[in-house]
């Protein structure tokens, strides 16, 4: 707390007393910087009056003496001694602080609008409300997103189940697949032994022919010997059964005895039997070649039917092998099935990212506020139909700073972290506490929609000015900080050494 001590010094000359009032620290015995002149006017005819003169009773009473001049080189003493206290504050001042008034207080201002397009349900803040982070601000009508939503949700249990029924389709075919390679194997199999069988037979059958001919032609062979036999059998027969006729007739006769007409009866009962052998073995040759005959039929009916068998065989392996490739194609089926799988796969997280992006839209039809603060700028009633990113309102946090545009001539000796002074015009009364935080790394024209161009030859030379960010010393606004706001104008002084 500063006390003053305050010397009032007049000086009168031509019709006119200034009275300079002095107030010095009492703590540094130097003026302060608030002095201040406080001039009356006085009659122009109003004669000097010593500081010792008085009156009394309407009577001029007479002083010691009068020294004016003695007076007027004290008070000029004085002034200069004062002005000379101020002007060495002054200038110790301005060496060691930096000052502008081309500043303001900024903040963070957020603006809050829709992410989608709506009608306004609900508004739940007011304007300058003061709002939490979170906090519920407007609701849209979600009719229509909650159907989109059901959509999604419909068209992901369709994919779901087209899922599903592919990866059936996939374990079926699989099992049928393999299922029929085994059978398409095995008939394959059995037909190879089959045709094997069957050649074995042909081979057999072939082999037995050559024999049935051999016999066919022995029995050939044997007819003639028999016939032959036969011829001879006749012969002796009629040889025998002519001596018998001629012995009979003699034992008719008595020429001959008995004994040599049975002699003869029985020479021609052999040539009768003999006969009736080489007839019985003309007989059996004829038979033999004719079973020798059929034998040869046999055996080239058995070669048919091998062959016939070897046939069959060779078809029923020809259908055994197109039963294997059937059995193949069911496995690329089952890769049929699989890329189907695949794509119902894909097709559930299509769906599944299109009910997220419903159910993400039905979350904005709530808008929150995105920072704590106070609500301003409100511009949206119920009612209102609204765009995606239309502006409803602005949320401003209590986190303010100050941007200060020194001069460049002033950044010499400025860098972050030193102490700063900050007047509000809203609050002039009390002085805010703050440091410098940082310095732009351009000027302020720079970053201007047309920034100037000094290679068109008519340069001017200007001084420019760099903000500058200042943030405030927390203990310094308490009390203040929901009474500040963006925007406000503010004079600051920089403790640059």
């Amino acid at each position: 707390m500063e006390s003053t001590d305050t010397n009032n010094f007049s000086v009168n000359g031509h019709g006119k007393s200034s009275v300079i009032v002095i107030e010095k620290d009492m703590v540094t015995n130097m003026p302060k910087f608030e002095g201040r002149t406080v001039e009356t006017t006085a009659p122009s005819e109003a004669p000097f009056v010593a500081p010792d003169s008085e009156k009394v009773e309407g009577k001029k009473v007479k002083g010691k003496g009068k020294k004016p001049l003695g007076f007027i080189l004290a008070g000029l003493g004085v002034g200069a001694v004062i002005a000379g206290g101020f002007g060495y504050r002054y200038w110790q001042f301005a060496s060691t602080h930096q000052e502008t008034d081309n500043a303001t207080v900024a903040g963070h201002i957020h603006q809050v609008s829709s992410k989608i397009p709506g009608t306004v349900s609900e508004v739940l803040v007011n304007d300058n409300q003061l709002v939490q982070q979170g906090e519920l601000l407007v609701k849209l009508d979600p009719r229509d997103y909650q159907n989109k939503v059901e959509q999604a949700n419909a068209a992901l249990t369709a994919a779901q189940r087209q899922a599903q029924a592919a990866q059936a389709n996939i374990a079926l075919a699989s099992q049928t697949t393999t299922a029929k390679t085994a059978q398409a194997q095995g008939d394959v199999s059995g037909a190879l032994a089959a045709i094997s069988t069957a050649q074995a037979a042909v081979e057999e059958a072939k082999a037995g022919i050559p024999a049935a001919q051999a016999d066919v032609q022995q029995a050939e062979a044997g007819i003639p010997a028999a016939q032959a036999q036969v011829a001879q059998a006749n012969a002796n027969l009629q040889k025998a059964q002519a001596d018998f006729n001629r012995y009979d007739a003699l034992f008719q006769q008595g020429a001959i005895p008995r004994q040599q007409l049975d002699t003869a009866r029985a020479a021609y009962d052999v040539a009768v039997a003999q006969k009736s052998a080489a007839q019985q073995a003309v007989q059996q040759a004829q038979a033999k070649l004719a079973s020798a005959r059929v034998g040869v039929a046999a055996a080239q009916s058995r070669l048919a039917q091998a062959q016939e068998g070897v046939t069959s065989a060779q078809a029923k392996l020809a259908a055994s092998k197109g039963g294997l490739q059937q059995a193949t194609a069911g496995g690329q089926q089952t890769n049929v099935n699989q890329g189907q799988y695949e794509a119902a796969k894909a097709s559930i997280n299509q769906a599944q990212a299109s009910l997220k992006d419903a159910q993400l839209q039905l979350s904005y039809t709530n808008i929150a506020a995105p920072a704590a603060g106070r609500i301003g700028r409100k511009n949206v009633e119920v009612g209102n139909r609204i765009q995606s990113g239309t502006p409803l309102m602005a949320v401003v946090n209590n986190e303010y700073w100050v941007v200060a545009n020194f001069k460049e001539t002033q950044l010499e000796d400025m860098k972050p972290g030193q102490p700063v002074e900050v007047k509000l015009d809203s609050f002039p009364h009390h002085t805010f506490k703050g440091k410098v935080d940082s310095i732009s790394p351009a000027s302020g024209a720079q970053f201007a929609l047309l920034p100037p161009d000094n290679a068109t030859g008519n340069f001017t030379k200007i001084v420019q000015r760099i903000p500058v960010k200042i943030v405030f010393d927390p203990a310094s606004i308490q009390g203040y900080d929901s009474r500040i706001t963006p925007g406000m104008s503010a004079e600051v002084s920089v403790e640059v050494k």
